[in-house]
């Protein structure tokens, strides 16, 4: 798939970050959409965006069409994929790219919050691969994108629940690029690896009390932290899965830190562990004499 134009493509978590830039530029090149997300309000700001980077075509306006859905509820996918094939006629890609984080230690992890992450990160890659595949085989030409993360890559304390979700969705994703090329369908298949990507996944994260003492002085500082990381902005990052998609790539590296630590995770495939804990150390002594200061000069002040 060279270019996009007259194409239908989904895309979940279409609201912001990434999901946003992706409807723009695709809108762009004259990419009919299907927009998903949970956030009734941002998902129709995409639209108005999406719709005024449109060329104008006389005669041939881009259909832009939306839907308020939470990608972990597999009925509502699939009426999604439905309906987007009978109003728009065909799809022919779909980005499952809507995703949360969490920050907890395996040991103190409330099962309802490793259920609410798998729910979304991966069972909606899940969801959005099986209810769309028959609409975009049906096409004769398509992509499914998968949103995996630089921590699909390599693993992270205090991140098992979304390495875990990360690293099930590079599998996952491999596998069916596996399957694709093997059917010749005219269908392939991507797996983008993400590192920082300035969006607001950091500031909509569930911390969990026990990550306060352990890794982080307290929520909004490892929040706080966490975003100074994010140095790949979301359009960036967008042009560079529609690259991919281009040429086919089965795998997307996103941004100078996530070629890293794909280069650490594959020359130092163990050791890469003791070199994240000596780093996660340091940050956390910096941390804890960044706090002291602060509280040294808000007791001055008092």
């Amino acid at each position: 798939m060279k270019n996009f134009t007259d194409r239908v493509a989904a895309i979940t978590g279409a609201g912001s970050g990434m999901g946003r830039s992706l409807a723009i530029q695709l809108a762009r090149e004259g990419c009919h959409l299907a927009l998903a997300d949970r956030n009734a309000a941002s998902l129709a700001e995409t639209a108005q965006f999406a719709q005024a980077a449109a060329p104008q075509i006389v005669g041939a306006p881009l259909r832009i069409t939306t839907r308020v859905l939470d990608v972990a509820d597999r009925s509502a996918m699939f009426d999604w994929a439905a309906e987007t094939a009978q109003q728009h006629g065909y799809v022919n890609l779909v980005f499952n790219n809507a995703g949360v984080a969490l920050s907890s230690t395996i040991e103190g992890m409330e099962y309802a919050d490793l259920e609410w992450i798998v729910g979304i990160n991966f069972w909606g890659v899940v969801h959005g691969t099986k209810a769309f595949l028959p609409y975009i085989k049906a096409s004769g030409a398509g992509h499914i994108v998968n949103t995996s993360s630089v921590f699909g890559l390599f693993s992270q304390p205090g991140m098992s629940g979304y390495n875990a979700t990360k690293f099930a969705v590079r599998g996952f994703t491999e596998a069916l690029r596996q399957e694709l090329d093997l059917m010749k369908c005219g269908v392939s298949a991507t797996c983008v690896h993400p590192g920082g990507i300035r969006t607001g996944i950091a500031q909509s994260s569930r911390i969990a009390p026990n990550m306060v003492g352990f890794m982080l002085e307290n929520e909004q500082q490892g929040k706080d932290d966490f975003e100074k990381f994010f140095i790949t902005t979301a359009d960036e990052a967008a042009r560079v899965i529609l690259d991919g998609v281009r040429k086919n790539k089965r795998r997307v590296l996103i941004g100078r830190d996530a070629r890293v630590a794909d280069w650490l995770a594959r020359t130092l495939p163990a050791a890469y562990q003791a070199l994240v804990v000596m780093q996660t150390r340091r940050m956390k002594r910096i941390a804890g004499k960044r706090a002291r200061r602060a509280a040294q000069v808000d007791g001055k002040r008092a």
